[in-house]
């Protein structure tokens, strides 16, 4: 293959080794980090032909990867098995294998605490095994999302107590991942990627990798902040929207009009317009948390984020705002709250993926039980959940009939694309749709079908 050239400011001994690695596919690929980011990555980097080690340790991660067993909706089943088998791809809790890596992409949580604040607990971690096991000219990538100024004041120090010198002993860069979880179209092998480095050889190395690893299209920046201030943009700049529309479709339940016809009228607008539609609330590992690592670091500077503060606000009263209707429509039928029947079909946060972390429908399903109600849920993806501390298993992989029409209330809360709608409309019970299932699919609707 020919290798993507490089800028010439990067020494030609550095490009030659690494061009010449990658040029036969000798390049040794490590990913820390094997969640719904990692796992799809050392996928991708490892149908490129070369030697890919996965680092966690989860050891049922690792002994699943091992066995070439799938646990992420976004990795084909038969990929992996296949690079498992070819000896392309193996799991390790030995982090003393780093030493034998060329490039390292760290894709490790990074959640925030009860109090909103950033916990980079494996972030810090990482880089104290990174300081001890890596070799001369590695090349190591964070992709976790995070606040501006962690690769450099965070991750390099660590590294640097060892006496290495960033651009010289070792490249860092930051490019942020740019995982949709179930998305058909975009994968991590033909979304671009945006690269920035501590050092300017950093940021070429890096892009190097990309480029020619995983193939794809690389939008070069100055350094590590902005790279990182980009992926919070993006997931603010959703989030802010999504809450723009939740709190117009509270606005526009209370004048009695229909919020999915008038952004359906909006959408027609050919520019300066783009639909965003109102739901549950807001779930996943990015929309829900990101802002609030932006919000506290805006702290430092006696900066006060209103607008993004206010958008998590109005999203985390959409779960409550959902409750309060089916109280409302319960009451039409002369039912309470209190020892209703209620079915609530889907877990997970967005339709057709098994992840439930941050769902909106555990905060329904807190408010449900705080007022009384019997809920069962219905989830094809989802084998089970935790709530308030306690595990639920979730036996049920589709509903029948007889299960809806002995139920009170049917909640959709996750739109997936297996649960047999027009079977549902069979039913006198009454149904609340929180995705709007009836735009999607066209149906005509009875006078016991409420959307959102």
């Amino acid at each position: 293959m020919e290798v993507l050239p490089l800028n010439m400011a990067l020494s030609e001994d550095i490009k030659g080794v690494f061009s010449e690695k990658i040029t036969n596919k000798t390049i040794k690929i490590g990913v820390i980090g094997l969640g719904y980011v990692g796992l799809p990555l050392a996928v991708s980097t490892a149908r490129f032909g070369c030697d890919v080690v996965g680092f966690d340790v989860d050891m049922n991660k690792i002994d699943s990867i091992n066995r070439g067993i799938n646990y992420v909706s976004d990795v084909n089943d038969e990929d992996l098995q296949n690079l498992v088998a070819q000896q392309s791809l193996r799991a390790t809790d030995d982090f003393g294998e780093l030493l034998e890596m060329d490039a390292v992409i760290i894709c490790v949580p990074t959640p925030v605490d009860n109090y909103k604040q950033p916990d980079l607990t494996y972030v810090k971690s990482v880089a104290e095994m990174m300081s001890n096991n890596i070799s001369q000219g590695t090349l190591i990538i964070l992709e976790s999302t995070t606040y501006p100024g962690t690769t450099e004041e965070v991750l390099k120090p660590v590294i640097d107590s060892e006496g290495l010198i960033c651009g010289e002993d070792y490249y860092l860069a930051y490019s942020p991942e740019r995982i949709d979880p179930g998305n058909k179209e975009f994968k991590t092998n033909n979304t671009p990627k945006v690269v920035g480095g501590c050092t300017p050889n950093s940021t070429q190395l890096a892009s190097l990798f990309y480029q020619n690893v995983l193939g794809v299209n690389v939008f070069e920046v100055s350094d590590t902040k902005v790279a990182e201030m980009e992926k919070l943009l993006e997931n603010t700049f959703r989030n802010v929207n999504i809450a723009l529309v939740n709190e117009l479709a509270m606005l526009c339940h209370k004048m009695d009009i229909d919020v999915w016809e008038v952004i359906a009228a909006a959408a027609t607008k050919p520019y300066g317009f783009m639909p965003f539609y109102p739901g549950p609330g807001i779930g996943g590992h990015c929309i829900p948390i990101d802002p609030w690592y932006l919000s506290w670091k805006a702290k430092e500077f006696n900066f006060n984020t209103k607008i993004i503060e206010t958008a998590e606000s109005i999203n985390q009263k959409m779960p409550e705002f959902v409750v309060n209707r089916c109280m409302k429509i319960l009451n039409e039928y002369g039912k309470p709250m209190n020892n209703a029947n209620i079915v609530v079909l889907g877990i997970s946060y967005k339709k057709d993926i098994a992840d439930y972390r941050e769902s909106p429908a555990l905060s329904i399903l807190e408010e449900l039980s705080k007022l009384g109600a019997n809920w069962v849920t219905v989830d094809p993806h989802v084998k089970s959940f935790h709530l308030n501390g306690h595990a639920v298993t979730i036996p049920l992989k589709s509903f029948d009939l007889e299960m809806i029409n002995k139920a009170d209330l049917v909640i959709i809360t996750t739109d997936h694309s297996c649960f047999d709608y027009e079977g549902l409309l069979k039913s006198e019970t009454p149904i609340f749709d929180t995705r709007n299932i009836n735009r999607k699919h066209a149906f005509n609707t009875k006078s016991n079908y409420y959307i959102l």
